[in-house]
Parts: structure tokens; C-alpha cells; sequence
């Protein structure tokens, strides 16, 4: 099922749910990286247990969704994953985050815990960069378009296996499809966010994913991140980069449906 959602700035956000329809199975919601679409995590949904309802959505400025003019804020952008859940009738969800997705999941948990009852912190931290990083990205964006970085994202994203195989190709088309506002305006909230303090006062179950090769956001980063919240779990993916859905897709999905089957969010673990 397809369907747009309104977030709370008239914005429209592009949404689709799979697996079971029912609104009392076990949800996962996942949020994509900077750059990306929902299709982002097409290779993980075949590898997730029976029995799960699963609902994806474009961020703003990205696919099908919006694209209103920048700057974005995080608390815009955490109010659109809001909006998909309440659309969706979600309750107490795994919200799966990757990169900015992490950082909105961090938001909605701080925001809306009714919504979620365990995080997925993938390839993300509290705060990533800083203001001149982000303000210089967007300067190089403005004035090369998306397909003149294209090469230097997909350098950040993977390793050089898979960053000089075929298989890069479809990724490369999808960053510079991205439309210049909407990317520029996503890496506006980024630099606007710092969750440190309030991250560190969630408490519910939580799996940090990092991957060994990624350049944009290090293991170290995201394990600084996921120890701020008591009890939480961390995993290093070997030879993945910045997307180990897509470069190490098994590794990741047997890692998440491990983490599901622990705190009885699924039956069994993949």
C-alpha cells in the first residue's frame, strides 16, 4: 500500500507499507540516509522474519515526497516520520534509522515514545559534523548539481570493492536524481542537530549498526552514540561502508532480525 501523508507543514510525504496489514502485527519503520530513497532497504525486506508490517517513506526533499524550499530543520523532519506513524495507526514500532534517519529516530523517541518501543541506530551518531562541513556540502552542491558530487558521495558510501563494481551504478543514479533543494535543505537539519543530552536520557532497547569502512560516519562515532543509552547493543559490520544495507545486506539483516528476536518484537530470528 502506497499513500502520502501530510506533515504538519502542509508538506506531503511519500509513504508505503508492506508485509502484514494488519495494524497490530510487529512494525519496523525505516528511515533513509541523506541522498536516498525508500528503495534503499528493497534488499532487506526479503530477508526479514514472516509476520512483520513494515512501512518506509521518502524523506522530504527526496523521491516521491515534497520538495519544499530550504532550509530543513530536524524538528520538521522528525514531525514527518511522526506523521507517517500516526497515519499508519503505528504503535510501539522498531524505528530503523540510517544516518539521518538516525538522527530522526532519536527525535521521535525523544518526541513520541508512545510511537516507538526500540531503535535501530544505524551509521549515525547525535551530532554529525559540524556547521562549516555541512554549510561548505552545501556551497559544492549549489554549484556542481547533484550528479557533479555523485562520485564523491558514492566514495563515502562504500568501500573500493564495491564502489568500482557494477553494482554501484543504480546508487549513483539515485544521488543524482536527488533534487538540489531538497539535499541541501536535509543537510541544513543535520547541521542543526545535537541529540547528545537528549539521547542520553532515552531508555528503551537499542542496536547501534556500524560498518568498518564507513568514512561518514566512523565506528566510533555511532558506538559513542548508542553508549549514551543504557543497555543498548552495538554491532561492527566487517567490509561494510556508510550503507550496509546495500553493500553487506546479510550481515545487516541477520544482525537487525537478532536484535528483533531478543526483545520479542519478532518469532524468530530470520
Amino acid at each position: 500500500m502506497e499513500q502520502f501523508v501530510t506533515s504538519r507543514d502542509g508538506t506531503r510525504i511519500f509513504a508505503k507499507q508492506d508485509g502484514d496489514a494488519a495494524t497490530d502485527a510487529p512494525t519496523l519503520v525505516f528511515a533513509n540516509s541523506l541522498g536516498t530513497t525508500l528503495e534503499l532497504w528493497d534488499q532487506v525486506l526479503p530477508l526479514l522474519p514472516d509476520g512483520m508490517r513494515i512501512i518506509r517513506f521518502d524523506n522530504r526533499g527526496h523521491g516521491r515526497s515534497d520538495v519544499p524550499s530550504g532550509p530543513y530543520t530536524m524538528g520538521a523532519m522528525v514531525s514527518d516520520a511522526e506523521a507517517v506513524c500516526d497515519g499508519f495507526e503505528v504503535k510501539d514500532c522498531v524505528f530503523v534509522g540510517l544516518s539521518v534517519g538516525g538522527m530522526i529516530a532519536q527525535g521521535l523517541a525523544i518526541k513520541r515514545l508512545d510511537l516507538v518501543r526500540g531503535l535501530v541506530l544505524s551509521n549515525t551518531a547525535a551530532k554529525i559534523g559540524n556547521k562549516k562541513l555541512w554549510r561548505d556540502r552545501i556551497d559544492i552542491v549549489r554549484q556542481k548539481g547533484m550528479s557533479g558530487v555523485a562520485d564523491d558521495v558514492m566514495s563515502r558510501w562504500f568501500g573500493r570493492a564495491f564502489r568500482t563494481s557494477p553494482d554501484v551504478k543504480p546508487w549513483k543514479e539515485m544521488v543524482s536524481k536527488v533534487p538540489v533543494e531538497g539535499y541541501c535543505g536535509v543537510c541544513s537539519a543535520i547541521a542543526g542537530t545535537d541529540f547528545y543530552t537528549p539521547t542520553s536520557g532515552l531508555r528503551l532497547p537499542t542496536l547501534g549498526i556500524a560498518g568498518s569502512e564507513d568514512r561518514s560516519t566512523p565506528p566510533d562515532l555511532v558506538r559513542e552514540t548508542v553508549d549514551l543509552i543504557p543497555g543498548s547493543e552495538f554491532k561492527l559490520i566487517r567490509k561494510a561502508g556508510h550503507l550496509p544495507c546495500v553493500d553487506q545486506t546479510e550481515a545487516f539483516a541477520e544482525t537487525l532480525n537478532g536484535f528483533l528476536y531478543r526483545i520479542g518484537h519478532s518469532v524468530s530470528a530470520g
